[in-house]
């Protein structure tokens, strides 16, 4: 009787260990890059990562972190990334300059339904609505989402020629404090909270977002691959899925949420992150916009004047086609994307 139950137990086990190898090997590995450092709005990705929301949905997903959307990109489209995060207008004015190109990757899910991208300049400046920028000294690096998108929202506001200083991201909001500049541009929830560790007080800080100026650009965007979009779609749509599931988790508590970006970069500042995940989910996440088109979703008529505006502000080599650049079959059903809490 005990031999034969001992037979069984190792069967069980054996059949088990089958089992899990063939689950192993069934796993489909997904490298995504991140748009940035691992700093609060990360925890969008590395929230379903820790809790092996991706591993139940048959996806190995190692998340990396990025030096900035246009890098993103262009790793995607070298096949060194399967998918990424990155700014749409990266995406557009990729795909606008490259028309030839085979592996132009796509974006399959909108998270950042509003552009971060804002000015910011001390009071002290006398800077307090747009048109107060004419003839002044804005900084920032010549890559940021805001000075390359400027011009659309100089041509919304009426700012006359503004002069223009380099400088790497780190400089940047410490160039403000001393006064070497005027005003910046960059993502808000970025540069609001590194201008308040340089000393500024937020009470000091003028900001102004371009969606409250006229400019609704749509920000970030989940990028997927051509290669992945033609072999394997289902990948696609158990990221998106599995993403929606931990997104949710972030947005009702991105406190505990922080504890996943800790877990990769054990030096943040836990308070600090907190703060930064918030205000990115106030501002572009959940907002107006966002609840209205629904989270994930993109507008076609959005997007068709997003595509012009990008191709006038950039000059690209041939015009955005807005068709060609976002892709919503890989999506969730409307049921699991409504997630966004009213505030």
């Amino acid at each position: 009787m005990q031999k034969r139950f001992l037979l069984k137990a190792a069967a069980a086990i054996a059949a088990a260990s089958a089992f899990n190898l063939a689950h192993a090997q069934a796993s489909t590995p997904i490298k995504f890059q991140l748009d940035w450092r691992f700093e609060g709005p990360a925890a969008f990705f590395l929230l379903p990562a820790a809790k092996g929301y991706f591993k139940e949905a048959g996806l190995n997903v190692t998340v990396d972190a990025g030096n900035g959307s246009g890098g993103a990109v262009q790793r995607v489209a070298s096949g060194t990334y399967d998918m990424g995060f990155a700014d749409l207008a990266a995406v557009m004015e990729f795909h606008a300059n490259n028309p030839d190109a085979q592996n132009k990757p796509v974006a399959v899910m909108m998270v950042y339904n509003n552009t971060p991208a804002s000015v910011m300049a001390l009071k002290k400046s006398g800077i307090a609505k747009p048109a107060d920028l004419a003839g002044k000294k804005l900084g920032a690096p010549v890559f940021d989402a805001g000075r390359r998108a400027f011009p659309i929202f100089a041509k919304a506001n009426g700012i006359g020629s503004v002069q223009w200083t380099a400088m790497d991201p780190p400089l940047r909001e410490t160039m403000l404090v001393r006064g070497d500049v005027d005003a910046i541009t960059g993502f808000t929830f970025t540069s609001l909270l590194n201008l308040e560790a340089r000393g500024a007080k937020a009470s000091d800080v003028v900001v102004l977002p371009y969606a409250d100026f006229g400019v609704k650009l749509y920000g970030n965007v989940i990028i997927a691959s051509p290669k992945l979009v033609k072999e394997n779609p289902e990948a696609i749509r158990a990221f998106l899925k599995a993403f929606t599931k931990g997104a949710k988790e972030v947005i009702a508590n991105p406190a505990a949420a922080i504890a996943s970006v800790k877990e990769r970069d054990g030096i943040v500042n836990v308070a600090l992150e907190t703060r930064r995940l918030q205000l990115a989910i106030d501002t572009v996440v959940n907002s107006a916009d966002a609840r209205a088109e629904g989270f994930g979703q993109a507008k076609p008529q959005r997007l068709a004047l997003m595509a012009s505006q990008v191709s006038d502000a950039f000059s690209t080599k041939s015009r955005v086609n807005a068709d060609t650049v976002w892709n919503a079959s890989f999506l969730p059903p409307a049921a699991e994307l409504n997630i966004l809490p009213k505030p």
